[in-house]
C-alpha cells in the first residue's frame, strides 16, 4: 500500500507524519472591534492563512535534515490541502521545533520531531 505525500520542502519529499493538523487563520485590522450598539465589526485584512502542526517518528538521518530545515528563514512547501484534497504550494517557516528521543537504537535512536509550519 502506498502512502500519500503530505509534505514537500524545497522539492524534497518529507516522510509521512505521525500527526498532521491544518488550521486556517484570519488577520484583522485594529480598526475592527465592538461598535457603540454592541455589535462586533470585523475589518479582515487577510484570511485563510495556513498553519500546519505536524509530528514525525524519524531516524537520525531525518532528524538532521528536519533540524536544518527548521533553521531556514523560509521554505517552499507543498502540503496536503484539506480544502481541495490535493497538494498546494506556499512559502512557510518552521516554528516551535521540538525533538525528543523515542527509543534508543543502534542507529543513533528513533526520534520524535514536532513543529508548526506557518504561512508567510
Amino acid at each position: 500500500m502506498a502512502f500519500y505525500q503530505y509534505l514537500v520542502f524545497n522539492g524534497e519529499n518529507i516522510p509521512t507524519p505521525v500527526s498532521y493538523a491544518v488550521s486556517l487563520d484570519t488577520v484583522e485590522a485594529d480598526s475592527g472591534g465592538e461598535t457603540e450598539a454592541g455589535t462586533k465589526q470585523r475589518d479582515v485584512i487577510r484570511s485563510g492563512i495556513v498553519t500546519i502542526s505536524v509530528s514525525f517518528a524519524v531516524t537520525a538521518i531525518w532528524l538532521l535534515k528536519l533540524t536544518a530545515y527548521s533553521k531556514m528563514d523560509k521554505l517552499t512547501v507543498r502540503y496536503f490541502d484539506t480544502e481541495t484534497l490535493a497538494l498546494a504550494e506556499t512559502e512557510m517557516f518552521i516554528d516551535g521545533f521540538s525533538v525528543s528521543l523515542k527509543k534508543d537504537t543502534s542507529y543513533k535512536g528513533l526520534w520524535e520531531v514536532s513543529f508548526k509550519l506557518q504561512e508567510l
